[in-house]
This record gives C-alpha cells, sequence and structure tokens, in this order.
C-alpha cells in the first residue's frame, strides 16, 4: 500500500504520496487541472531553476537567507537546471492561475529536495519553506514571464544555429545547381527561363530573413520584470534584492538580460512574446512554401515534373512496389501549420490579458515553446534528411525546358511581341523547336538563338540595348516608348 503523509494550507488538508517532492499545492493543481496529461517543457523547467537560484543567491548576499539553508537550496536549484527533477514537476500545462500552480509545484520539489539534502524529511518545512524560502520576495507574476523569457531567449539561440545551417544547405545546392538551366513557373504554368541555382538561392534569402527577424525579436525578449512581484512595483521585496537578482540571473543565464525599466507595464503586457510567435509563424509559412516547391519540383518522378531528385527514405505504398513519397517536405508543411495553429492560440491568449497580470500565461508559454521546439527539430530534419541529398534531374530540366513554348519571350527583345508570337503558333501547329521556328519567322541563326539561354543569359539582370539605340534615344524632343 502507497504511503501518504499529511500536508495544510488555508484550505485545509490533504494527503500527498509520502515520497513525493512536491507537496498540497501541487496535490491540489494535479487533481483540479487533470486536463491533458501532458507536462511543462523541460526547457522551462530548467530555466526556473535559474530564477530560483538567481533569488537564492541574492537573498543569501543580501542577509536575508541563512547560509546552511541557502546552499541546501541552491543546491536543489541545480538539480533542477540539470534536468535531475524534471520528473517532479507534474502538474498539467492547461491550468488556472497565471501559472501559479507551475510555481509552486516548482517552489515545494525544490524545499523538499532541500529537506532531503539538509538530512530531513519530505514536508518538515519548519526547516526549509516552499514559500517562506524558495519563494522568498517573489511572485508567480514576476518569476513566470521571466522564466518564460529565459527559456524563449535559448530556444530562439538554437534555432537561429539551426536556420542558419538549413540556409547554407540552400546556398550549396545553389551554387551546385548553377548551370543547369530548367524553365520557370508562375501560377503553375510555364514562364520564362531561369537557372535551378538561382531557384534556390530565393529559398536560401527567404531564411536570411528568417533569420533577422529572430535578432529583432531576442532584443526585446531579454528585458524582464524579475523582482516587481505581484504586479510590478516590487511590493513585498526590498530594493537591494531587486538589483542583486538581477545582476545573479544575468550571470547564471549568460545572456543579455536587461531588469524592464517599467515592471508595471513589463508585468501587464506580453505582446514581445506575440511577435516572437509571428516571427515564428512566418518562418513556418517559408517552410511551408519551400516544401510545397520542393513537392512540385519533385512531382512523378516519371509522369510529372521531376526536376528534382528527393531522396528516399522510406517506402511510399503498401500497396504500390517502388513508390517513394516526399515524407519530409510533408512533415515540414504539417509542422507549419501546428505553428500558425499556435500563434493564433497565443495571440488570443496574450490580448485577453486584464489590468495588472495576464491570467493565460501558461498557454502562451506551453504553445511559444513547442512552436519554438517543432521549428528547430524541422530545420535540422529538413536539412540533414532531405536538402542535403537533394539530386537534380538535369535532363528532365532540359527537355521541360524546351517542350515550353513560353521559351519565346527569350526572343521579344530581338524581334518583338508579336513575331514571338508567330514562333509560339509555328512551334504548336508544326512541332517545330524553337530554333527551327525563329529561323523561319525571323531569320534567326541557331547559335544565336542558344545563346539566349545559356545560364550566363537567364542570369543576367535584363538586357544591354544596342549602342544606336541608346544614341536615339537620347536625342532631345523625341518621345520615348
Amino acid at each position: 500500500m502507497p504511503k501518504y503523509r499529511v500536508e495544510n494550507d488555508f484550505i485545509g488538508e490533504m494527503s500527498v504520496p509520502e515520497s513525493a517532492l512536491w507537496g498540497i499545492h501541487t496535490q491540489r493543481a494535479i487533481e483540479n487541472f487533470n486536463i491533458s496529461r501532458r507536462k511543462v517543457s523541460k526547457s522551462f523547467i530548467h530555466a526556473y531553476g535559474m530564477v530560483k537560484l538567481a533569488a537564492t543567491r541574492a537573498n543569501q548576499k543580501t542577509g536575508y537567507l541563512n547560509e546552511s539553508k541557502g546552499n541546501a537550496i541552491q543546491t536543489s536549484c541545480l538539480e533542477m537546471i540539470k534536468g535531475h527533477l524534471d520528473d517532479s514537476i507534474v502538474v498539467d500545462p492547461y491550468q488556472g492561475g497565471a501559472g501559479t500552480s507551475t510555481h509552486m509545484n516548482v517552489n515545494e520539489v525544490l524545499a523538499n529536495r532541500a529537506l532531503l539534502i539538509m538530512g530531513k524529511k519530505q514536508g518538515e518545512y519548519e526547516h526549509c519553506d516552499p514559500i517562506t524560502d524558495v519563494n522568498m520576495h517573489q511572485s508567480t507574476n514576476d518569476t513566470f514571464p521571466t522564466v518564460l523569457r529565459i527559456s524563449v531567449y535559448q530556444l530562439l539561440n538554437q534555432l537561429e544555429t539551426e536556420i542558419t545551417k538549413f540556409q547554407e544547405e540552400f546556398q550549396k545546392k545553389e551554387r551546385e545547381f548553377s548551370s543547369i538551366v530548367k524553365i520557370g513557373r508562375t501560377e503553375l504554368m510555364d514562364a520564362v527561363p531561369m537557372t535551378l541555382g538561382r531557384t534556390f538561392g530565393a529559398w536560401a534569402e527567404a531564411l536570411a530573413r528568417d533569420r533577422w527577424r529572430i535578432f529583432k525579436c531576442r532584443e526585446r525578449i531579454r528585458v524582464i520584470n524579475l523582482g516587481g512581484t505581484a504586479i510590478g512595483t516590487g511590493l513585498g521585496a526590498p530594493r537591494d534584492y531587486i538589483f542583486k537578482v538581477n545582476e545573479e540571473i544575468k550571470g547564471i543565464t549568460g545572456l543579455p538580460l536587461a531588469r524592464a525599466e517599467n515592471m508595471v507595464e513589463a508585468t501587464q503586457n506580453q505582446d514581445a512574446l506575440l511577435e516572437v510567435s509571428g516571427m515564428l509563424k512566418t518562418h513556418a509559412m517559408n517552410l511551408m512554401k519551400i516544401s510545397g516547391d520542393l513537392r512540385l519540383l519533385s512531382m512523378g518522378p516519371d509522369a510529372g515534373v521531376g526536376e528534382l531528385v528527393l531522396p528516399a527514405r522510406q517506402a511510399g505504398s503498401s500497396i504500390m512496389p517502388h513508390k517513394t513519397n516526399p515524407v519530409i517536405p510533408e512533415m515540414m508543411a504539417q509542422v507549419a501549420m501546428q505553428v500558425a495553429g499556435h500563434d493564433q492560440a497565443i495571440s488570443w491568449a496574450v490580448g485577453s490579458g486584464q489590468l495588472e497580470i495576464n491570467a493565460f500565461l501558461p498557454l502562451v508559454s506551453m504553445n511559444l515553446i513547442e512552436s519554438l521546439e517543432l521549428m528547430i527539430s524541422t530545420n535540422r530534419i529538413a536539412a540533414e534528411r532531405c536538402l542535403a541529398d537533394i539530386e537534380a534531374n538535369e535532363e528532365k530540366c532540359l527537355s521541360n525546358l524546351f517542350v515550353s513554348r513560353a521559351l519565346v519571350t527569350v526572343l521579344v527583345p530581338k524581334i518583338g511581341y508579336h513575331q514571338a508570337t508567330k514562333v509560339a503558333r509555328k512551334m504548336k501547329t508544326e512541332g517545330k523547336t524553337l530554333e527551327e521556328a525563329a529561323r523561319d519567322v525571323a531569320g534567326l541563326p541557331p547559335e544565336e538563338v542558344r545563346g539566349l539561354l545559356t545560364p550566363q543569359a537567364v542570369n543576367a539582370l535584363g538586357f544591354k540595348a544596342p549602342e544606336k539605340k541608346k544614341k536615339d534615344a537620347d536625342r532631345p524632343g523625341e518621345k520615348h516608348s
């Protein structure tokens, strides 16, 4: 039979598993919020250990917490930072109270672990109390938002690393495919020629903007309200502690954190977190667009576009032999959809804050951290399991190119729109190649037509006008078309 200990709060008494590191506040939350059977993110738990370590050190250094008790709490905080106490943070992320349940779960686990370090038993709070000692000079309303920002900042750093690697893979492919000419497409219809390398270069540029957005978001995420206690005024915390705790958290995290100049405002408003979510949604939509393009360009492969060959990662059908599917791009798209959904929930939660606090930060925390973690993994896997091993089907690129009547567009600067239309018509009605039709309609030599389709020609920024036309255009009094 399991054994229990009895703990008390102002509501009454309650039985808690004797071996548990949590206490009565956590036990009530377990019963109240049996919702999703999910757990708080590990990165969030570890960041909470950092904040509690900073508070403990600040209280010791300012003389509010004695050495033996403070050292035991510090040791338990370090264990939390290292992940040793993850299994004891058991409250469901879907909870009321602006994060108080998670906060008290942390306080109780740190207090009970400190008691064990001191040679005491769980629940002997006269020697180390979750609220009086571990939570000294703190509130959920300044610790929870600070923890979230630390966790987000750390994950943004990881995301930037993975996006950079992904971008570099695209740039490698841009160089590798720089000499392969293919047909471009607008609205899924044939357009003008381009190189396959330019396609990959465009994707790389989109990821470069995503990296810049991360940089801009970090500037606001680093501002914290630690020391503001309940509503940002610092009520209940001594001034020397407020300054010291912010020094300590910077040293512990190694992050460029800054105490908000207006901690009341920083406690009320969470728009900076929504900004991060919006950035993540933008990045997710870039990945969705890239994933769709990869699927289209690899479509077939025999009876479709087939210009790219994606690496075969697993069998694609239980009934169709030899079929493989673009599983990595499909995963990318689904993650993007999920991140966009998270952003909508975060938007509502941030906008639903009232007066001095936002009661819905637990939802923001859960969704924002999950979006970051999803994006980190997706960028890494897409780079390693898909992009690095993509190959070009140069033969298919060329065959698709030369059967397209859209190629006549390259002739427009030479023979004009209407003559180029005649070339296209001859290609269609007589089955002639571009070179043959251009020779018949406009007398262009085949080698001149081929020169218009080299990688250098299709990558050039516009065309150079003949010198005579330049001079004619510069004559005063003439109208320019």
